[in-house]
């Protein structure tokens, strides 16, 4: 059937693919409601492109998603190096370098087709965002279809954004039919045209499905459709359809042929059906609403033997995804095999990076788990509390880790007792619960230094070093480290000796040493073992450590390589720690907006665990405070009980800082001179010395006498000895103008310099402040002082932010994102997200649509 109301994007994919065979790839997001039309578009597409090998791969809608799955459907079509690396299991980095070599063929275009994206699993996004990045130079062209009113996880959210931001990346809606296509479709049909393009929404798929079944006899829903249908059709035909239903969208020939143990007459009468249709290597149903309505129609005692009959074969093959083989187990209520294949599925999952899925196949299997086998029971746990970790969901990896100790202690296994108990007290660190985490730190310690050493025991030492640094007993903390590194050392675990480096260089940060250079030696020891967890989390220490120590350029370049990792590799309470350090250089260098940002987007963030809470807390705290916004006390107080709970001194300094400051803003200088000093005295040998000086400058500017100033950071010592003018040229050689301003105000004198700092706050929008330095020049006899600029009350057209204004004005200008984020001072990765942003509340579908709309619009792009 002609494709009505689409020429128009097929003369458009016609463009993208001439494009592409000249060498200049595109990657096009085919988007729209199911049912929609985008497989018949890409159907047409390549009935009209002559000479382009297709490579077809599509996600299924599994309950849990077999990882890369259409990378595998294409390796099997492809055959050669990519079909062999599959085959052979190879690693996530050797197949996706495959998969790219494989688009890239110099003698004709290729045409990759990447079915049903809002299925995809975590892995397969990352394939994705790896082939986006770096298809603008090659000779292919990969078409990705997806629903967008499916779009419920938020990493593919963010895929999305992260492509359309990139060169090779064009868009494509399908719209609704009008009610003249559907007047067309009806033809001599005696329907009402357009009641049934109001009950269809013009879907082209429900409108033919419609009227193919008798509209308005028969219901205008797939069920009553099929149902139709698989009546009309013989026996064997509907067992056929059952069976092809169960095994999911895209079919292999030869399983469906060895399930039913039929003829080819048999595929072909399915064919005639409409139900399915057919290309040169497989069968597939004509919409996944089709297969949904088949398997719904099928008798529950006859799903579960289709699913057994499944299992079988598949297994018997022995090359199958295990995480096919989970669901047809489940499927067949086959306890035994769920365990088997969930487990294996697990693990498959996990080293691809698709930990949400990894930590589903560990729920399936515990479901069905034998109540009386404690060993398995305490294997799946902690199985499944690894993954929860890496997921950030630490109520639920406190939760399993209690369970597998409950099962350890009954099998009277101390080894995994004391392993157990070291995971739980990282759990419960992290969950900022202090106490509870030295106590199962202390416990585990005590179980495993009665047994022979091993890595449980390295890592026992590393737990109760934690729990003493984050007390500021560094000295004790050091000499914990130092046994944990030489057992390390000796049973060559690179990854545990990576992680003791790690903690190594923080406990020197945190007792005001160069702890820098043991951290990217633990981060050289991960990347030669090829861990990218271990590294991931060296780049997440490497950047606290040097805004601890003001290195900030430096902090910068490590969030972005360590981003790069933890996003591939779904290592989300570790991608989220990042996002939140970076948001505190933003508000050291005065990027407010962007950092208000990034902080309310983690704390939005269902179920984020405190460890991700505090600093965005105080980062809020601050910013809102200083510009004289409501609930700042209300965030500082949720800060301050997350740091006391986790009994981290530098993390409560912090805190402490914040609020003698904001309370000298409120006009309360005695309560401020109260925090601070008494911060101070609490702070003094147990933290940093930038941390340290954070509340020792407080505490000088309101009386109170600091013993031993010259030891602090430059500016700090440099406005308690009396030379402010020195402190003010180190504050904004650092790029922290806040803080020169405040050097101003407690310490100038002049006029000039006073205006001057006011100027600067105004600049910030930190209104409170300002007021603050205002009382503050009354006092000193001051006349004639400036009033605060106005706040702006016109509406940001389109609902775009300050910052979000900012990167149009650039984006008018013609500037690359790489050029934005030196104008501007922020990360390429920043940029990225606000043009993604940009994108979808102007809904252009390009950089230069986004321009046009905007001047339309009346959007101010001057800067």
């Amino acid at each position: 059937m002609e494709l009505l109301e689409r020429s128009a994007l097929l003369d458009t994919l016609s463009g993208y693919a001439a494009e592409a065979a000249r060498g200049n790839g595109r990657l096009v997001l085919v988007s729209g409601e199911s049912g929609i039309g985008k497989t018949a578009l890409i159907e047409t597409f390549q009935a009209r492109l002559h000479g382009a090998r297709w490579l077809w791969g599509a996600c299924d809608g599994l309950l849990t998603p077999r990882p890369l799955g259409p990378l595998f459907d294409i390796a099997a079509q492809a055959g050669g190096r990519l079909a062999r690396l599959g085959r052979d299991g190879a690693t996530r980095d050797q197949l996706f370098e495959a998969f790219l070599a494989e688009l890239d063929s110099p003698a004709a275009l290729t045409v990759a087709v990447v079915e049903d994206v809002h299925w995809a699993d975590e892995s397969t996004i990352d394939l994705l965002s790896f082939v986006g990045r770096r298809l603008s130079r090659m000779k292919a062209l990969v078409l990705v279809s997806y629903r967008d009113d499916a779009l419920s996880e938020d990493c593919l959210r963010m895929l999305l954004g992260d492509l359309a931001t990139q060169r090779a990346t064009r868009r494509m809606g399908l719209p609704p039919l009008s009610d003249e296509a559907v007047r067309a479709l009806a033809g001599q049909h005696d329907v009402d045209a357009a009641e049934l393009c109001r009950v269809t929404g013009g879907n082209p798929f429900l409108v033919c499905e419609a009227i193919d079944a008798g509209w308005p006899a028969i219901p205008p829903t797939v069920r009553d459709v099929v149902g139709a249908r698989l009546a009309r059709a013989t026996i064997p035909v509907r067992d056929a359809l059952h069976a092809a239903a169960v095994i999911g969208t895209t079919l292999d020939r030869d399983l469906l042929s060895a399930v039913l143990d039929g003829s080819p007459a048999l595929l072909d009468d399915c064919l005639r059906t409409g139900l399915l249709t057919a290309d040169a290597d497989s069968l597939r149903f004509r919409h996944e609403l089709l297969r949904m309505a088949v398997e719904q129609a099928i008798a529950p005692h006859r799903k579960i033997e289709l699913h057994s009959r499944l299992l079988a074969v598949l297994e018997d093959a022995g090359d199958a995804d295990p995480a096919v083989l989970a669901h047809h187990a489940e499927g067949a209520a086959n306890a035994a095999a769920i365990r088997r294949h969930s487990l294996a599925a697990a693990r498959r999952s996990s080293e691809l990076g698709a930990h949400r899925e990894a930590a589903a196949q560990y729920e399936r299997a515990l479901r069905h788990a034998d109540a009386a086998d404690k060993q398995a029971l305490a294997t799946l746990q902690e199985g499944a509390a690894d993954e929860y970790f890496l997921l950030d969901r630490l109520d639920e990896s406190e939760a399993a880790l209690r369970e597998a100790l409950r099962h350890r202690r009954d099998l009277g296994d101390d080894l995994r007792v004391g392993a157990d108990l070291g995971l739980l007290s990282r759990a419960l660190l992290y969950q900022c619960r202090g106490k509870e985490s030295a106590q199962a730190a202390h416990d585990a310690f005590a179980i495993l230094q009665a047994l022979p050493p091993g890595p449980a025991l390295a890592l026992a030492h590393v737990g109760v070093a934690m729990t003493m640094s984050g007390a500021g007993l560094h000295a004790q903390a050091l000499e914990g480290i130092a046994r944990a590194l030489e057992l390390a050392e000796r049973l060559n675990r690179p990854e545990i000796v990576s992680l003791v480096l790690n903690l190594k260089g923080v406990v020197l940060v945190d007792s005001g040493q160069d702890g820098i250079s043991s951290i990217e030696q633990a981060l050289g020891v991960a990347l030669r073992a090829d861990s990218e967890q271990a590294a991931c989390y060296a780049y997440m220490n490497l950047q606290d450590a040097c805004i601890a120590s003001q290195r900030l350029e430096e902090a910068e370049r490590y969030f972005e390589a360590g981003m790069v990792i933890g996003e591939r590799r779904e290592l989300r309470g570790i991608t989220r720690c990042l996002r939140v350090e970076h948001a505190d250089t933003l508000l050291l260098l005065g990027d407010w907006d962007e950092a208000a940002e990034v902080c309310a987007e983690v704390l939005a963030i269902p179920g984020v665990p405190p460890w991700n809470q505090f600093y965005p807390l105080r980062i809020l705290a601050a910013i809102r405070g200083r510009r004289g916004e409501p609930g700042h006390a209300e965030l500082l107080d949720r800060s301050a009980a997350f740091t006391a709970g986790s009994m981290s001194v530098p993390w409560l300094t912090q805190v402490r800082a914040v609020r003698a400051e904001l309370l000298w803003v409120a006009g309360q200088p005695d309560l401020a001179r109260e925090e601070a000093s008494d911060a101070y005295r609490q702070a003094l040998g147990r933290t940093d010395l930038w941390r340290l000086g954070s509340v020792a400058i407080w505490a000088s500017r309101l009386g109170v006498t600091v013993d031993g100033p010259a030891a602090l950071p430059e500016p700090y010592a440099l406005e308690i000895a009396g030379d402010w003018q020195g402190a003010v040229a180190c504050w904004e050689q650092l790029g922290r103008t806040y803080d020169a301003a405040l050097t101003r105000i407690f310490c100038g004198t002049d006029d000039s310099d006073l205006r001057a700092s006011l100027a600067t706050l105004d600049d910030l929008g930190a209104r409170a402040t300002a007021g603050a330095a205002r009382r503050r020049m009354k006092e000193l006899g001051m006349t004639s002082i400036p009033r605060g600029r106005r706040v702006a009350t016109r509406a940001t057209p389109a609902g775009l932010t300050a910052r979000e204004q900012e990167v149009l004005a650039l984006l008018s200008q013609g500037l690359s994102d790489k050029e934005i984020s030196q104008r501007l001072v922020i990360s390429t990765r920043t940029v990225h997200h606000h043009v993604a942003s940009i994108l979808a509340k102007i809904g252009a579908p390009s950089r230069l649509a986004a321009v046009r709309e905007a001047a339309r619009m009346g959007v101010d792009t001057s800067i």
